[in-house]
């Protein structure tokens, strides 16, 4: 008795009653005692012991008895813990559910953008929604169409470790001298661009990219190889199709030391536009491109010839890319912002 009373006081303050606990009050209460001292013996409140024999009373011989079972406590305890916490709200928002899992498949949103891109826009509200962790839950627990394996970005981790490297030869002025307002992207107009390769033969056409940074506005213009004069001859091309309203929307672009951009400096010469060279084997100085690239490999595997997709495929790839809500841009769509932004300039020319 003693060694048992040591055994109990020792118990954690707020842990659930185990079946040794209860067949002992069962026992103690067959011998007389009273709840408060079963509560001493224990180490637990007296209302504990009150509301556990409350709950595991049964009657006896037609009801002419009633008395306190551990069996039957431990029991009710089980169904209780089996219908007790938060209830999923998976079935409940299945329209939601549809919603996410529509926008997944076929227009290959992130389950970020499906949870707040329907709120942005009030297509649903709040309480018909779950939040994006939830959906990642739901993923974890087999509920969704999407798996695991459908999520790369998931399992993806940056461990490098990236040190400045100066720049051996000086195309141009460095990303070192770019102000501030535009590292904080917070005025339109400045872009980075960088080239996207296929099959790396000199027979394969390449991809010229340019990315937006308040925006995050995506263009895609296919040259016939990586040299620096069909780089040049898309640039001209792309300044006669904004024409006046060139140096408002180019103001600044930024690109890495590759020989294809040699002669991009020399634009300066001809428009406002300002070139900022990035620090060498450092994609993190334009890491919205980057990132866009990336996009494009979901399209164009890195191997595959350039020749094998069309105008048509590039300008879908484009339109994808431009059509994709953002988190960082409150759930808007690139498109949608840039458009905005081209409005006020032709406004106010």
């Amino acid at each position: 008795m003693d060694s048992l009373c040591f055994t109990m006081n020792q118990r954690i303050k707020g842990k659930h009653l185990s079946f040794e606990e209860r067949v002992i009050i069962q026992t103690r209460i067959k011998d007389g005692f009273s709840l408060r001292a079963i509560a001493r013996e224990l180490g637990c409140s007296p209302s504990t012991i009150s509301y556990e024999v409350k709950r595991g009373t049964v009657s006896l011989y037609h009801g002419k008895q009633r008395r306190y079972k551990a069996d039957h406590g431990q029991s009710v305890y089980q169904a209780n813990r089996y219908h007790c916490g938060r209830k999923s709200g998976f079935l409940k928002k299945s329209d939601f559910i549809e919603y996410v899992n529509k926008h997944f498949s076929e227009d290959d949103w992130s389950l970020d953008v499906c949870a707040n891109r329907s709120l942005a826009i009030g297509e649903f509200s709040s309480n018909q929604t779950v939040c994006t962790r939830t959906l990642y839950n739901y993923v974890d627990q087999g509920l969704m169409d999407s798996r695991n394996c459908d999520l790369p970005e998931k399992l993806k981790r940056n461990t490098k470790i990236h040190r400045i490297r100066k720049n051996k030869r000086k195309l141009g002025r460095s990303i070192e001298e770019r102000p501030q307002e535009i590292n904080d992207r917070k005025e339109f107009g400045h872009w980075e661009c960088d080239l996207v390769l296929g099959h790396e033969t000199r027979d394969d056409q390449v991809l010229l990219t340019l990315s937006e940074r308040m925006s995050r506005e995506f263009l895609i213009l296919r040259i016939p190889d990586k040299t620096a004069a069909s780089v040049m001859h898309a640039f001209r091309t792309l300044q006669k199709q904004y024409s006046e309203h060139w140096n408002d929307i180019f103001k600044t672009i930024t690109t890495d030391n590759g020989s294809e951009f040699a002669d991009l400096a020399n634009s300066e010469q001809v428009s406002k536009t300002l070139v900022y060279y990035a620090h060498p084997y450092t994609s993190c100085d334009k890491d919205t491109v980057e990132r866009r690239n990336g996009l494009i490999r979901g399209f164009i595997p890195k191997g595959d010839y350039i020749n094998n997709y069309s105008l048509q495929d590039i300008i879908n790839i484009e339109t994808w890319c431009n059509s994709l809500p953002r988190k960082i841009l409150a759930y808007h769509t690139p498109d949608e912002i840039f458009e905005k932004e081209l409005n006020r300039i032709y406004q106010t020319a």
